[in-house]
């Protein structure tokens, strides 16, 4: 149970070491190469260095909403680099320009189903539950370690 904790805890929390972003998919834009619910590892990129085709995570409005999408098309508007983006699963393209200073990354892995989780740990009440869990795991890690020192030293004093 440990183990498996643990491998969980470095894909969620381990992989921004080196420099990975993880969203979840909230909607079915992207099907079905992106699932609903799936986790995704964004990482960073020159936007100069992208093309027509490539799927990208970009911030898409002033309420910070970040959507994977792929690239329908590049401009360049006043002298900006811009990207027109449609989600494969959409029957048109979106309606406003990424500004290639919202470009958040590409998308490089995706687990399907752990988005659930990883966004319901994020915010309370799986919060609170994902520190019980933990702390209750842990100390049933460590609380035989402490019983272990007990009967080596009751031993001791038996001889």
């Amino acid at each position: 149970m440990v183990g498996i904790i643990f491998v969980f805890a470095v894909f969620l929390v381990g992989m921004r070491l080196f420099g990975y972003e993880l969203y979840t998919v909230m909607s079915g834009s992207m099907e079905p190469e992106y699932h609903v619910g799936s986790l995704i590892y964004v990482k960073t990129v020159d936007p100069a260095t992208l093309n027509q085709g490539d799927v990208i995570t970009f911030v898409a409005d002033e309420n910070n909403t970040v959507v994977t999408h792929r690239i329908a098309g590049i401009e360049y508007d006043n002298g900006a680099l811009k990207f027109r983006t449609k989600g494969d699963a959409n029957e048109v393209e979106d309606a406003v320009l990424v500004h290639n200073k919202n470009v958040l990354g590409v998308p490089v892995l995706q687990i399907p189903l752990l988005g659930y989780l990883a966004f319901y740990i994020q915010r309370p009440p799986g919060l609170y539950i994902a520190l019980v869990v933990g702390t209750l795991l842990l100390a049933a890690v460590i609380a035989p370690t402490f019983n272990r020192g007990k009967e080596k030293t009751a031993s001791k004093k038996e001889k």
